[in-house]
């Protein structure tokens, strides 16, 4: 895994290995992970979408906290898969750093709670399926519009948009910012900061505690 220019997220690029039968890789190993990002990564959800070419869903953030960091990866087809920094005070705010995943490289992206994420479908049938660290939560999930001119994420040209009725008619991200939408750098580095040397682990009950 590497860090990619925005603070909070990173890159995997596995090891594909193939032969006649067909292919192979890991898509995501605890102990590189835990190497590269400083904790472990507990995910509550997994989710899977399916997009015809030109979709583009996002951009997509939850309150922090607990926020909703993802692992994210593209199984089939190809997509543009695009991080945003939407936390207030950020050095990086309102930068965004765009990874192309698809079914060949199996490349993964990682962002961080407090991160905006968005991702355009290049071809028919593009299947992402992602790893979140919280469930859905309606009452803490917000959008910011991803055509937002001023953040001018460079789309791939000659392929219409096609969002959804709340993707179009989200805010952008000033109009995010003054309804007070936005998380804080400082409230997400300070949770980040608390996962580091947790260690999670299933109570006989079967919940959850973290010592």
């Amino acid at each position: 895994m590497r860090p990619l220019g925005i603070e909070g997220a990173w890159v995997d690029t596995p090891r594909v290995f193939t032969d006649d039968r067909g292919r192979f890789h890991e898509w995501f190993k605890s102990d590189a992970f835990h190497e590269a990002v400083g904790h472990g990564f507990h995910f509550e959800q997994a989710n899977c979408s399916r997009s015809v070419r030109g979709t583009l869903r996002g951009i997509h953030f939850a309150t922090v906290p607990p926020g909703q960091a993802k692992y994210v990866t593209c199984v089939g087809g190809a997509v543009l898969d695009v991080v945003v920094d939407i936390r207030v005070g950020s050095p990086d705010f309102g930068k965004w750093e765009a990874v192309r995943l698809d079914d060949t490289t199996h490349r993964c992206v990682y962002l961080s709670e407090g991160l905006g994420h968005a991702f355009m479908a290049l071809e028919d049938d593009s299947t992402v399926v992602y790893l979140c660290s919280q469930g859905y939560a309606p009452e803490r999930e917000h959008g910011i519009n991803p055509l937002d001119p001023a953040l001018a994420i460079a789309w791939p040209a000659g392929l219409p948009p096609l969002l959804s009725e709340k993707d179009a008619a989200a805010p952008t991200l000033e109009e995010a910012e003054r309804q007070g939408l936005l998380p804080s750098y400082e409230d997400c580095t300070a949770y980040r900061g608390s996962l580091v040397g947790g260690n999670w682990k299933l109570s006989q009950n079967g919940g959850r505690r973290q010592p």
